[in-house]
């Protein structure tokens, strides 16, 4: 054997080994040829945290439970769209976080986890939606967590830092987006803000209207820039809204969209909007299945009004996608699986609500009887006295991301499963490859495998910027 030819092919292959996955497969969206028909608009979507698992039982409920097929599944099934999947990968590792997964889509560049747009030596690569701002079109973002978090800011700014949302939110306003709605009211309020700045009279000043519930989404001014904050942190999860009267003031993410589709549609330019179901992630991150099903029901009740949109209109390209997938969430084989899986219809409230309820105080019977009356489940004494070891400190407190009071998610999750066989890998975000459709006008420039940042590209091509 060649000894030198030997080592000259492995240290090649070497090299090759360290890329990410998506570097050998991904195609050149930038080469392909012009879209057939241009599009004006684009509505992007993000069903932030969505791992195949969420999308598959979301709809399994959808069709078990309400006895109609997902909308997201409908464009599949009547075959109305492009799909691929996607890799996610960021520049620092195989598992991204949603900064560096926005970035992707954003800056079309892949940067470390926790930055904006911020390359490795200091690079800033301009956001796309300043991209189309330059271009003449209206610019949006709503989702259903704050609005400067990770995935509407990386579409948007460029920052060293994604925790630096007091900064993005005046960001925002001297760059002058058009629709801005989600949550985030500590990052606008002088009440809240430590420096005590009012950022919503910077709004103001710049001809802002201030949204701050549900009923304010019907006297918007048209034509005029829209600031809408509906809480302090996220917007609540679906399913609480739907149960607790205190939480229905502040709109679902399809209320939120439909205004600001109607806000911007009659620019002569077009417009551009995020949409993001960005709870589906932190649902995922607490291993919450009635919060992770419900969130995913309520995106794709977004799906619904974007794409209805689109096709009256016939001028719009809708993307529709997730960052990355989180703990990869599914159903688990057993003779009682479908019959456990339906079980879930039970569950009135998530995790997060019957677990913050729960007081060192209670005895056995009050916590088997509130886990009954809010998820039909009847606790065994070991487990509801497992349950209880961890508000009287007996149990070490459990961390975890948006797990700020320590609540036991997966001891709780751990029991569930019994139940209602869906089982998690983690409380963390995965590798694995995503969904990616897109309807409309350039729908044909979707090549079948690709790297989240050709999206960056695929949105340019298809409106012809």
């Amino acid at each position: 054997m060649n000894r030198r030819k030997f080592l000259k092919g492995s240290a090649l292959l070497s090299g090759l080994l360290t890329l990410n996955p998506g570097d050998f497969f991904a195609s050149n969206v930038q080469g392909a040829p012009d879209p057939k028909k241009k599009a004006k608009n684009i509505i992007f979507m993000i069903s932030d945290g969505m791992s195949s698992g969420t999308l598959a039982m979301a709809n399994l409920y959808s069709q078990n439970i309400l006895g109609k097929n997902g909308n997201w599944m409908n464009l599949y099934h009547d075959n109305r769209v492009s799909r691929a999947l996607m890799d996610t990968a960021s520049a620092s590792s195989i598992v991204t976080d949603s900064a560096a997964a926005s970035s992707s889509f954003g800056g079309g560049f892949r940067v470390k986890n926790g930055v904006l747009n911020v390359g490795a030596n200091g690079e800033k690569y301009i956001p796309v939606w300043q991209k189309f701002k330059k271009a003449g079109k209206k610019t949006g973002c709503v989702t259903t967590v704050t609005i400067t978090h990770a995935t509407p800011a990386g579409f948007c700014i460029n920052s060293d830092s994604r925790n630096a949302e007091n900064e993005i939110a005046e960001m925002y306003a001297e760059i002058g987006f058009d629709v801005m709605m989600g949550g985030g009211d500590e990052f606008f309020n002088p009440l809240k803000r430590k420096d005590k700045k009012d950022v919503y009279d910077l709004y103001k000043q710049k001809g802002y209207q201030i949204l701050k519930n549900k009923n304010d989404l019907k006297n918007t001014e048209k034509g005029k820039k829209i600031l809408g904050v509906f809480n302090s942190g996220a917007l609540p999860y679906s399913i609480d809204r739907t149960h607790i009267p205190e939480l229905q003031t502040t709109p679902s993410l399809a209320e939120m969209a439909q205004t600001a589709i109607d806000q911007m549609k009659d620019h002569k330019e077009g417009f551009v909007l995020q949409l993001e179901g960005g709870k589906v992630d932190w649902a995922a991150h607490a291993n919450d299945i009635a919060a992770l099903i419900h969130d995913q029901l309520a995106f794709d009740e977004a799906v619904k009004t974007a794409v209805d949109f689109a096709e009256k209109d016939g001028n719009t390209m809708v993307i529709i996608t997730t960052d990355h997938g989180n703990a990869n969430p599914g159903t688990i084989y057993g003779a009682e699986a479908t019959k456990n899986f339906d079980s879930i219809a039970s569950y009135r409230y998530t995790n997060e609500y019957i677990l913050n309820a729960i007081h060192p105080d209670f005895n056995l019977q009050q916590m088997k009887d509130w886990i009954y009356e809010t998820n039909k489940i009847s606790l065994a004494d070991d487990e509801a006295q497992h349950l209880l070891s961890f508000y009287s400190g007996l149990e070490k407190q459990e961390a975890g991301l948006y797990n700020y009071k320590k609540l036991p998610f997966k001891a709780y999750s751990d029991i569930q499963k019994k139940h209602n066989s869906v089982g998690w890998i983690s409380m963390d975000h995965s590798g694995d490859y995503v969904e990616v459709a897109v309807f409309g006008p350039g729908k044909e420039l979707l090549p079948a495998f690709i790297k989240n940042t050709d999206l960056h590209y695929l949105m340019l091509k298809a409106a012809q910027i």
